[in-house]
């Protein structure tokens, strides 16, 4: 099942076919060994303070968010080898398409939300 995630300070769309990472072996998976990431593609990881890229082999953009979807930390065009810092009010991360965070003008402060094709929010 995908999510669509949307800035709703923004009123735009982050990903229509975002992944959920919420158990230990989906999160310890996450992207390694998967294909570039297309447009509108993403996995939410959840819970998530911190993200390594060691093994990827392409580039992303990372947003960390709290609780109630607010924006704590953004990383763009995070490159393979890298690691995040901890962000100890995250509560999640999601892993999007590079350039994804400038097009849609995503912020620290922004406020995230993410629906499931039933329309349930922040499912």
């Amino acid at each position: 099942m995908y999510l669509r995630v949307r800035n709703t300070d923004r009123g735009t769309i982050l990903g229509e076919r975002v992944e959920r990472a919420d158990t230990w072996w989906s999160r310890f998976r996450g992207l390694l060994g998967r294909p570039t990431l297309q447009e509108g593609e993403g996995l939410l990881l959840r819970p998530c303070r911190g993200i390594h890229m060691i093994g990827m082999r392409y580039p992303i953009d990372v947003v960390f968010i709290d609780q109630g979807g607010k924006v704590v930390a953004t990383y763009n065009g995070l490159v393979p080898g890298r690691v995040t810092r901890i962000h100890r009010q995250a509560a999640a991360a999601i892993e999007l398409t590079t350039g994804t965070l400038a097009r849609t003008g995503t912020v620290t402060g922004d406020l995230l939300a993410w629906s499931s094709p039933g329309g349930e929010e922040n499912a």
